[in-house]
C-alpha cells in the first residue's frame, strides 16, 4: 500500500501537515442554506474538507416497527432506524451544489456511500475520494466497486476486528488500489475518553503500513492533539453551526468555535513535534 496519497492535491504522508476534515452529517437539519453555511463556516474554522454521507432511508434500511429497527442506548434511544436515516440524510439533489461550493471555498468535498447506487451517483459528480463507514467494512460488492473506481479510499474501522479490515484491503489489492487511509474511530456518540484507544492507531499502522488517522467522535478535541502526537495523518470530527440545535448529531459534534480551537491546537502540536533530535533551539541560543 502507499504511505504517500493524494487528496484533491493535498498530500497525505507521514511528513505532511494533518489533514482535517470537517464531517456535515445531519447537521444541515434538511436546510440547504444551512448547509452551504456549514461549508463556509468549517472553511473558516481552518478545516481542509468537508464530508458528506450519501444514502436514502430506503437504501439503508426497511420501515419497521420490529424491536431490532429500534436503536437502544446513545444519542439515538428509541428511534426507529427508518425514521433516524429519513431525518439525517442529505438530499442527492443537493449534492453537486455543495460540491461546487466547497471547491469555491477551496475546501476538498468528498462522502460516505453506502450502497451501489451512491457510488455510481457520486461517480457522475467525479467525486475525489471515498470514505467507507465502519459498518459497512463487510460489505464486500460494496467496496470492491469503490476500490475498482482507483481513487483514494477512506475506510472507518469503528466495529472492525483486525481480520475484516484485512479483508477490505486484500480487495483494494485486487483491484489494484494502493491509495488507502484507515481511521481508528470508536462507533459510539459521544464516545467515552476511556474508550478511545487512541494507541491501536499505531497498531494499524505498524501492520498494514498506510497512512492512518483518527475519526473522532470524543466530545472535545483533545483527543485530536494526541492522535496527532500518535502520527494521525488525517483528523475528521463532526461539525455543525450551533450544538443547541435540534437534530440526530449536534452533541457529537464541535461547533465553529471549537472546531477553530482544535485546528489551532493540532497544528501547535505538529509545530511542536520538531524534528526528533537533541540541539539547541533559535529560542534558547542566545541564553
Amino acid at each position: 500500500m502507499n504511505q504517500e496519497i493524494y487528496l484533491g492535491g493535498r498530500r497525505i504522508a507521514a511528513d505532511a501537515p494533518v489533514f482535517i476534515v470537517a464531517e456535515m452529517s445531519a447537521n444541515h437539519l434538511q436546510d440547504y442554506n444551512r448547509a452551504i453555511e456549514i461549508i463556509h463556516a468549517a472553511k473558516e474554522a481552518g478545516a481542509d474538507a468537508i464530508k458528506l454521507q450519501t444514502y436514502t432511508a430506503d437504501t439503508m434500511t426497511v420501515d419497521s416497527d420490529a424491536d431490532c429497527f429500534i436503536n437502544k442506548g446513545g444519542l439515538w434511544d428509541g428511534i426507529k432506524e427508518y425514521d433516524l436515516y429519513k431525518q439525517a440524510y442529505t438530499p442527492w439533489e443537493w449534492h453537486a451544489g455543495l460540491m461546487e461550493e466547497a471547491k469555491k471555498c477551496g475546501l476538498l468535498c468528498f462522502s460516505s456511500p453506502f450502497d451501489a447506487t451512491a457510488v455510481d451517483f457520486l461517480e457522475e459528480l467525479d467525486a475525489p475520494a471515498y470514505k467507507i463507514a465502519s459498518y459497512e467494512i463487510n460489505d464486500i460488492p460494496l467496496i470492491r466497486r469503490v476500490a475498482k473506481l482507483h481513487k483514494p479510499v477512506i475506510f472507518a474501522t469503528g466495529i472492525a476486528h483486525l481480520e475484516d479490515i484485512e479483508r477490505a484491503m486484500n480487495i483494494c489489492r485486487e483491484e489494484g488500489n494502493e491509495d488507502v487511509i484507515l481511521l481508528k474511530c470508536v462507533s459510539a456518540y459521544p464516545t467515552p475518553y476511556e474508550d478511545a484507544n487512541l494507541t491501536a492507531m499505531i497498531e494499524l499502522y505498524d501492520q498494514f503500513g498506510l497512512p492512518v488517522g483518527l475519526s473522532d467522535h470524543t466530545p472535545g478535541w483533545e483527543c485530536d492533539v494526541a492522535a496527532t502526537v500518535l502520527g494521525a495523518q488525517v483528523i475528521e470530527k463532526h461539525f455543525t453551526l450551533d450544538k443547541s440545535l435540534p437534530g440526530p448529531d449536534q452533541k457529537a459534534s464541535l461547533d465553529p468555535a471549537e472546531f477553530a480551537a482544535m485546528v489551532l491546537a493540532v497544528r501547535h502540536a505538529e509545530a511542536a513535534l520538531g524534528d526528533g533530535h537533541k540541539h539547541l533551539t533559535a529560542s534558547e541560543a542566545p541564553n
